[in-house]
């Protein structure tokens, strides 16, 4: 039969079309309405729609939006093999009815596949089942793109009228629905089962409350803990459960507010039956309904009992390994105090046996006797110094050094101290200065006289022939008296500031001609200036060498 020869038939609804469509359409949504299967529900969507088209045969594609392609949604009437050829369908120009229909998202009318282009790779398949015409149109979903197709199927060449297209158009509409609902409902099904998963299979202790704090349901693992089932703990009170650590368990949910995203944490004591009590951190969160109301409660609960004996044994960890730091520590500081002891001490020992043999063995005239003599008490009192100077360390550290605190005027104890240095500093080419105001200060005399020689004896050793030291008094702004030393030597490397008071480290390195100490120094003069109430620090001297600064307080 010939285009021109095709029959003329209505183009508008029948009179029994509307109620017939109406009765169909109530039926069907109640099969939607009622979770029916999504491939029942579409199939008695396309048989409605055959009857009302008599030599129709229908079928809906399901589109794979990932993949591309359309799978069998339903097919009542179609051949079973004819089914599972189109089924995995890809979809394109040129991919018959519905694979063109859901690439291009518009209806495709092929009144006669022997002659459409978009059927030459579908034709034998479709010849083999009897069929001749197809005219298909996209499903929509929500957001406009197709969700699958909706075909109509002839054994002739066939166009479809202006009725036809109506009711296609309401039955399209109607599996649209139902594939939307199907979507919505399975990922509401899949929602609720992961819920239910990670709610029964939760270690965590869970339960949901009502707005009137009553467990409605409870976990697995609270139930366990508790010693009972899961269904003995519903209607219960969370209060007589749990109570806060501080405060009570209603004041704590009170603090929730409608519209409030952040939970509530507390500690809390979980009462047992057997009336041990478990100390448990508590997450309270509110639930909230579609139109925004509180609707539940939702309680973890965490046992914290491991925790704290994970932090316990950390704690007992870090405690150990810093023992063991200290002790390592320690024992670095006896040797190096006994190596650099011992170092120190073996020049002056030396002479004074030197000088004893030689006094023993030679008869001396009295002036190289006398030298001897001199050359020995020096040795001894450089033994004697460094050995009073470990003394007063080991006191500083012990908190045992003792001290007469008393007004000492700062320029007194520096012309002593100058007084003492000048010959050393004379050696050296280094010439001393002083800038001093009439300053007085709460200090052990004694005791500020070392840390001076000290300081003024580390700047002159450190410092370049030709050069100075300079001491000077300022007073700050605390009404603190500041007593500066100055040098213009190389200065203390960067590195080596943080450590600079540290005994037995070395300000500078050490030159082949040092005849300084063994690091005690700068040590013991923090620890002496600290002892009296004051403060030693280290800073850049306007001459780009060093500059300490004690300050100490006034009487």
């Amino acid at each position: 039969m010939s285009t021109a020869e095709l029959p003329e038939v209505a183009t508008a609804l029948r009179p029994d079309d509307v109620r017939e469509m109406l009765e169909r359409q109530t039926e069907l949504l109640e099969l939607i309405a009622a979770a029916a299967p999504l491939r029942d529900v579409l199939t008695r969507i396309l048989t409605s729609l055959e009857e009302f088209i008599p030599g129709a045969r229908c079928s809906v594609l399901l589109l794979d939006r990932d993949r591309g392609t359309l799978h069998h949604g339903a097919a009542p009437s179609l051949p079973g093999a004819y089914v599972a050829a189109i089924d995995g369908l890809p979809i394109g120009d040129g991919a018959g009815s519905c694979g063109t229909a859901a690439a291009l998202n518009t209806a495709v009318v092929a009144h006669d596949v022997r002659t459409d282009a978009r059927w030459v790779a579908y034709r034998p398949v479709a010849e083999a089942a009897g069929l001749r015409s197809c005219w298909s149109t996209p499903i929509d979903g929500r957001d406009g793109l197709p969700v699958g197709t909706f075909a109509v199927y002839h054994p002739h060449p066939h166009r479809p009228t202006g009725r036809e297209e109506l009711l296609v158009d309401r039955f399209t509409h109607l599996a649209s629905v139902a594939i939307e609902h199907a979507d919505v409902l399975g990922e509401l099904v899949e929602s609720e089962e992961r819920f239910r998963r990670s709610f029964d299979d939760n270690s965590l202790g869970m339960a949901i409350l009502g707005l009137d704090r009553r467990v409605v349901t409870a976990n697995t693992a609270l139930a366990a803990v508790l010693g009972c089932e899961p269904p003995d703990l519903a209607g219960r009170p969370l209060a007589a459960v749990l109570s806060p650590t501080d405060g009570s368990l209603d004041a704590r949910l009170d603090t929730l507010r409608p519209g409030d995203a952040q939970p509530v944490v507390f500690e809390a004591t979980l009462h047992r039956p057997s009336g041990r009590e478990l100390q448990v951190e508590v997450t309270v969160s509110l639930v909230h309904a579609r139109d925004g109301a509180p609707a539940q409660y939702v309680v973890n609960v965490f046992d914290l009992t491991e925790r704290r004996a994970a932090e316990q044994h950390r704690r007992a960890r870090l405690e150990a390994e810093t023992a063991r730091r200290t002790a390592e520590q320690l024992l670095r500081e006896r040797s190096a105090l006994l190596a650099a002891v011992g170092h120190e001490a073996r020049t002056p020992i030396q002479a004074i046996v030197g000088f004893v043999e030689l006094l023993g063995t030679i008869e001396l005239d009295q002036d190289r006797r006398r030298e001897a003599l001199a050359r020995i008490d020096a040795a001894a009192g450089h033994v004697m110094d460094l050995l009073a100077d470990v003394l007063d360390l080991s006191r500083l550290e012990a908190g045992a050094l003792p001290l007469v605190p008393e007004p000492v005027r700062v320029r007194e104890v520096v012309a002593e101290v100058l007084g003492l240095l000048a010959p050393v500093a004379e050696r050296r080419d280094v010439g001393l200065a002083q800038s001093l105001d009439d300053d007085v200060v709460l200090a052990d005399r004694r005791r500020l006289r070392q840390v001076l020689l000290n300081l003024v004896g580390n700047a002159i050793r450190h410092g370049v022939a030709g050069g100075g030291v300079e001491v000077r008094t300022r007073t700050a702004d605390d009404g603190w008296v500041v007593l500066s030393v100055d040098d213009d030597g190389p200065g203390i490397p960067p590195e080596l500031l943080p450590r600079v008071f540290t005994p037995f480290v070395r300000a500078t390195p050490v030159a082949a001609d040092d005849e300084g100490g063994i690091g005690l120094g700068l040590g013991l003069a923090h620890g002496l200036v600290e002892a009296m109430g004051g403060e030693l620090t280290v800073g850049a001297s306007s001459s780009a060498g060093t500059s300490m600064l004690v300050r100490l307080r006034r009487p």
